[in-house]
């Protein structure tokens, strides 16, 4: 399998590396409440962006690459590094509550169902000419990023933990924190089917 690798799948494999890094991170900062460890974890989620940017320009240049193997790849990595890690993060940064949990958990099902849903219709949305994907329907899941740098700034300014943004609200069973919010609107974003985001 290894020998069946390009340079564009190697990119993929470090995305997933540098979102599965952040989650250990995530646990190391919880057992340790040491800051650097969850700055890491901030910092490895563009890592794997850059990764993620660079394996699709990297594919586009070259003609080896197994679609079929690099679409898969790409999609494993995007659900570690843009769903289940900012997930994580949330929960670290104190989003614990039970309605959090269903959200966060709402969330990454979405990016789930979103990159599945994008690889089984790619080849019906690829234009005849040129083979690409004109448009994606739904937010592209790297979006999420959008929801790391919400929570960076809150950590960088002590809203977190107990004192996190907008505080935290009793219903019924559970807890809901307001700001876990944010996972179910990007989530919800991510399989619109009426959505389409042109593809660069």
């Amino acid at each position: 399998m290894l020998r069946s690798y390009t340079a564009a799948d190697l990119f993929t494999i470090g995305n997933a590396a540098c979102g599965a890094i952040a989650i250990f991170l995530c646990l190391d900062y919880l057992a340790t409440s040491d800051h650097r460890y969850l700055w890491a974890a901030f910092v490895l989620l563009p890592a794997a962006l850059v990764c993620d940017i660079l394996d699709g320009y990297i594919a586009r240049l070259g003609s080896r690459r197994q679609s079929r193997l690099g679409a898969d790849l790409d999609s494993l990595a995007d659900v570690i590094s843009f769903g289940v890690a900012p997930a994580t993060l949330g929960f670290t940064l104190g989003l614990r509550g039970g309605w959090d949990m269903f959200v966060l958990t709402y969330f990454i099902v979405c990016g789930v169902s979103r990159l599945a849903r994008f690889n089984v219709t790619a080849d019906l949305l690829a234009d005849a000419e040129t083979g690409k994907v004109k448009y994606f329907e739904g937010t592209p899941i790297p979006t999420s990023l959008a929801i790391v740098l919400v929570l960076g700034v809150a950590f960088a300014f002590g809203r977190y933990g107990d004192n996190v943004w907008l505080g935290a609200i009793r219903l019924g069973p559970a807890v809901l924190h307001p700001l876990t919010l944010l996972y179910g609107i990007s989530g919800s974003a991510m399989i619109s089917a009426t959505l389409r985001i042109p593809k660069p």
